[in-house]
């Protein structure tokens, strides 16, 4: 009986990257606790945590400093409990294993499978639709309760003016809001584990997810509904957190040039 001898691999298939392995889809219960863990906290530090503090913080303007402190440890919490998540599911911190937990990786062309390069253009338009989302009808809400708004503000305008400490609360709580807090949890950790549920309609099911965890700031929910097909749609088709980072991020920036353009006035 003839015997096959098989071949060494040859110098390219040696160097090529192994297929990240399967991620573990997460069960219904399991969805709904991660948002419960990340929703619930920011709703309490907003309503109960913010006005507490307020009441024991000196000057003008108590709630918006309150809303600062309180939002931001809410953004900060929702980072602890991705790292959590991924350090007990991959046994591992390391950047490699990190990377592809979390769909940290540069988009990947739908059509030819390539990462990179001309798939990072789609963020220019989904940016001006996210832009253009401002204009989406809100519920009526207390303008010291929103940071835009506060800081078109006379009173913001007085607020930030010359102060580069809350100024750099500020810039703490973009990071975490658009690159480690929100984004990573909703888009790096949760939507690559919905599929078992929800299967080709997880973005979706993600997008909804995103917007009812606003409940700190019910009157951005219309609009954070939009966020379905302008952020996670996109990062399911591209298979990429970074693509949502990217894209919510333009609007931290945005916030970020009116904070010191107030601060140096």
């Amino acid at each position: 009986m003839p015997t096959t001898i098989p071949h060494p691999p040859t110098a390219d298939a040696a160097r090529a990257p192994a297929a990240p392995a399967a991620l573990p889809q997460y069960s219904p219960r399991k969805i709904a606790g991660v948002w419960a863990a990340a929703a619930l906290p920011m709703a309490f530090m907003a309503w109960v945590g913010a006005p507490w503090l307020a009441d024991r913080l000196d000057g003008p303007n108590q709630l918006p400093k309150a809303l600062l402190l309180t939002i931001t440890a809410g953004l900060i919490w929702q980072f602890v409990i991705v790292v959590a998540l991924v350090a007990r599911e991959q046994r591992s911190l390391r950047w490699p294993v990190v990377r592809d937990a979390l769909w940290l990786r540069a988009p990947r062309s739908p059509r030819t499978g390539r990462r990179g390069g001309r798939a990072w253009l789609i963020v220019v338009p989904l940016v001006v639709a996210l832009a253009a989302e401002e204009g989406v009808p809100q519920f009526h809400h207390a303008v010291q309760r929103d940071l835009g708004p506060f800081l078109q503000s006379h009173a913001g305008h007085l607020f930030l003016s010359g102060a580069w400490g809350w100024f750099a609360v500020i810039a703490v709580m973009q990071v975490f809001n658009t690159v480690l807090g929100e984004e990573l949890l909703f888009r790096g950790l949760l939507l690559p584990r919905m599929n078992g549920v929800f299967g080709d309609r997880d973005w979706l099911a993600n997008g909804v997810l995103f917007a009812a965890y606003h409940l700190h700031v019910p009157w951005a929910i219309p609009g954070a509904l939009l966020d379905t097909f302008i952020i996670a749609y996109p990062s399911k088709r591209y298979r990429s957190a970074l693509l949502g980072i990217a894209v919510h991020s333009a609007q931290s920036l945005v916030f970020l040039a009116i904070g010191l353009s107030l601060v140096l006035k």
